[in-house]
């Protein structure tokens, strides 16, 4: 066996068909293909599951347990494997404590420094910590934010409670909490609110003194809106519920902490100075100017850490991140920004031999910032890594030692390798990828009318400087610009001002029981089919009721717990994987039994499933280019970029009246192929009379715009300013001008 190349032999997760393929070590490889190929079952589905399990098989039992687990993939032989780190473009996760800094350690070091050197001297590193009651701030708990009920929110004053003044949950349409105030006898419910002495009103809203001295006076249960609210919604230790957070969204403000200021701190720890700064003001440099900074720090006893700290800071610069700030919430951060934020730990490591797995690394970057990018994995690759790269940009491919499609169509009518070699042999070949390589999409140069403009007036979210902008309504906006310039900030003020549809990239399916049937709504209309054609009730048809196979209860495997070995699934010996009883399965539809169905395409179930329902519902799907899903695929298997346009699938069927469509890349995991097929389904929206705004860094949908708004010229203070408004065919001067030009 060749030491010096990982060998795959009959690799058959999800749609592969048999894969047998070689790859070099120590080389740049980049998988290419339309969506749905089959790459991403090639390259973290088999190659590094399998690299991550036999990892994990090196551990002890206690160790292995908490180590994250890897479905072995199928796959008749898979060696020359190394320690793999899989660096994907999933957002990051985490919650309001969760920021750049705790993220990429960047917090810790400074926290330590603070804590030797500081002056005055206040103890241990924790006392710098918002996430610990040594350093936080007692009013806001280490937010940094303070949540306030917004009372105004509370009632309509033009109403009477029996008219449904109270507006908050529970209340309105009478029910068991409105009775609990209007039986009372203390408030009028006939009345406007607004006719109410100011007394009975502050005892509506806050009891106490004011509730004592109505006449009558309320029992001693009583309890006054403001209070129930805080019980029910603030005072909860659960995880809430989205009905719980709408209604928290609703009737709360938020604001920075009155108390620390946003740093987040105590007293204490925000007095604390290191080169006449304290650390609330380090943490709100960006993060190009805090490694300068720290640059300036001279006492040999902190030495390491000072030297540790600006390592990391001028790595996140290297690859474009200089812009971040270290108190920037990560649930803020894009998907781009996410995946290049978790690559910084690894540019200071000096382990070589590893195997890097990259998921579209160039997501979220203009063509200006793609080749920090780029560089990044030749270093990668340079120091003895291998690095395996998903990706869609030429850029990439570009510099890769070596191309691997998979096609040459998606889904079914994928699973093969249609090339294997260097780009310039790729350019030659007769593949999807190769055609698209070819084609160049013009500029639009007779953009349509618009009806009308939407403005965003003086806005300054994050880096944003005063920034005013009328977006043309009836047409197609795309808001370009560097990364880090303000575009996600701009959307967002469109969005807050103008209650705008965001479509983003965020799962679809909360569960693996989420598919496209139960998505799109043709649960109901399926069974209705089988039924018409059995006699039997519509609930013998469901996996989730009468028709699930008992002994799997209609998942179709079981899963063993095996302690600390990873758990083991196998598939249901009584339903054989079917999910349905046999008396389910007796009966058939165009041939089809009920288990037939979630094997369908998309595409294939418009053609062979005879119901207007179930193929309106569908056409969305296939017109945004997902015809090759399997109906019963578990929605939580898709990419971000397919979760996007499943989204936009469902805009697609029940957007009714014109409105203000926000989406956040969505050329996201798609071919240069698919291209054409999204901007025709956002003409669509547009052709409807929807306004259509676009947060994009693709070349070819820029070109088809109608209109453009270039920010920059920077990132993060260096950017946030309007470069250039109007449509595409005018744009010079800018970064954005010249990748138009050149791209």
């Amino acid at each position: 066996m060749n030491e010096r190349m990982i060998r795959i032999r009959g690799a058959r997760s999800n749609n592969l068909r048999s894969v047998d393929l070689d790859l070099p070590r120590g080389s740049l490889t980049v998988f290419a293909g339309v969506s749905g190929s089959g790459k991403s079952s090639l390259v973290f589905d088999t190659i590094a599951a399998e690299a991550g399990h036999q990892l994990n098989e090196t551990y002890p039992p206690f160790t292995r347990n908490r180590l994250p687990k890897w479905t072995r993939p199928e796959a008749d032989e898979l060696s020359g494997l190394s320690p793999v780190v899989v660096i994907d473009q999933r957002r990051i996760g985490g919650n309001a404590r969760s920021t750049v800094g705790t993220l990429t350690d960047t917090w810790t070091y400074l926290r330590l420094l603070y804590s030797r050197i500081g002056t005055p001297h206040v103890g241990e590193s924790n006392r710098f910590s918002f996430n610990d009651p040594a350093g936080m701030c007692p009013n806001c708990s280490g937010l940094g934010e303070a949540v306030e009920i917004d009372v105004d929110r509370f009632l309509d004053p033009d109403r009477s409670l029996s008219e449904g003044a109270i507006l908050l949950p529970g209340f309105v349409g009478g029910g068991y909490w409105f009775g609990k105030i209007a039986d009372t006898g203390s408030f009028p419910v006939d009345t406007p609110v607004r006719d109410w002495t100011e007394d009975r009103r502050t005892a509506l809203l806050h009891g106490g003194g004011p509730a004592a001295r109505l006449d009558p006076r309320p029992p001693a249960d009583f309890e006054a809106l403001v209070p129930w609210f805080e019980r029910i919604y603030l005072r909860t230790s659960d995880d809430l519920s989205d009905r719980k957070q709408a209604a928290i969204d609703q009737f709360t403000r938020s604001g920075t902490c009155p108390e620390c200021g946003g740093d987040r701190l105590n007293a204490e720890a925000r007095a604390v100075r290191v080169l006449d700064r304290t650390i609330g003001e380090m943490s709100r440099l960006e993060v190009a100017e805090l490694a300068d900074l720290v640059d300036q720090v001279r006492e040999p006893e902190v030495a390491p850490v000072a030297t540790a700290l600006g390592d990391r800071l001028r790595a996140m610069t290297a690859i474009g991140l200089g812009y971040l700030h270290l108190g920037r919430a990560t649930t803020t951060l894009s998907g781009g920004e996410s995946q290049r934020v978790k690559t910084v730990k690894h540019l200071g490591s000096s382990l070589v031999e590893l195997l890097y797995v990259f998921d579209e690394p160039t997501v979220g970057l203009h063509p200006h910032d793609v080749d920090a990018m780029t560089g990044l994995l030749e270093r990668l690759r340079d120091k003895g890594n291998t690095v395996l790269v998903v990706e869609h940009d030429p850029a990439v491919m570009a510099i890769a030692d070596q191309i691997v499609e998979i096609g040459p169509g998606a889904g079914t009518d994928g699973g093969r390798v249609v090339f294997q070699g260097p780009f310039a042999d790729l350019k030659r070949a007769d593949t999807p990828t190769a055609l698209a390589l070819e084609r160049r999409t013009p500029v639009n140069t007779v953009p349509r009318e618009r009806n009308g403009t939407v403005t965003v007036e003086k806005a300054d979210r994050n880096n944003l400087q005063n920034v005013t902008v009328a977006i043309p309504t009836g047409v197609l906006t795309v808001l370009t610009g560097v990364a880090g310039s303000g575009k996600s900030s701009l959307a967002a003020e469109l969005v807050d001002r103008h209650g705008a549809i965001v479509v983003d990239q965020r799962p679809v399916g909360a569960n693996r029981r989420s598919t496209p049937i139960t998505y799109t709504g043709i649960a109901a209309p399926i069974r209705r089919l089988f039924a018409k054609a059995s006699g039997l009730p519509a609930k013998y048809f469901s996996a989730n009721s009468e028709g699930g196979c008992p002994d799997c209860g209609g998942l179709g495997v079981r899963y063993t717990d095996l302690a600390f070995m990873d758990g083991q699934e196998t598939v249901c010996d009584t339903c054989g994987g079917r999910r349905f009883t046999e008396r389910a399965l007796q009966h058939r539809v165009d041939g089809l039994t009920i288990a037939d169905v979630d094997e369908l395409s998309v595409a294939d179930a418009i053609h062979r499933l005879e119901d207007p329902a179930i193929r309106k519902a569908l056409h969305g799907l296939d017109r945004v280019g997902l015809g090759y899903l399997r109906l019963g695929q578990p929605l939580t298997t898709l990419s971000g970029g397919e979760c996007q346009r499943v989204k936009i699938a469902r805009e697609l069927r029940e957007a009714t009246e014109a409105s203000l469509y926000v989406f956040d890349e969505p050329t996201t995991g798609l071919h240069l192929s698919d291209i054409d097929t999204l901007v025709g389904v956002l003409d669509q929206l547009v052709e409807r009379g929807h306004t259509v705004v676009v947060i994009e860094h693709n070349l070819d949908v820029i070109r088809r715009a109608d209109w453009v708004v270039d920010l920059g010229p920077g990132a993060g203070r260096h950017g946030g300013r309007v470069l250039y408004e109007g449509p595409v065919a005018g744009i010079e001067g800018t970064a954005t001008a010249r990748a138009l030009q050149t791209g």
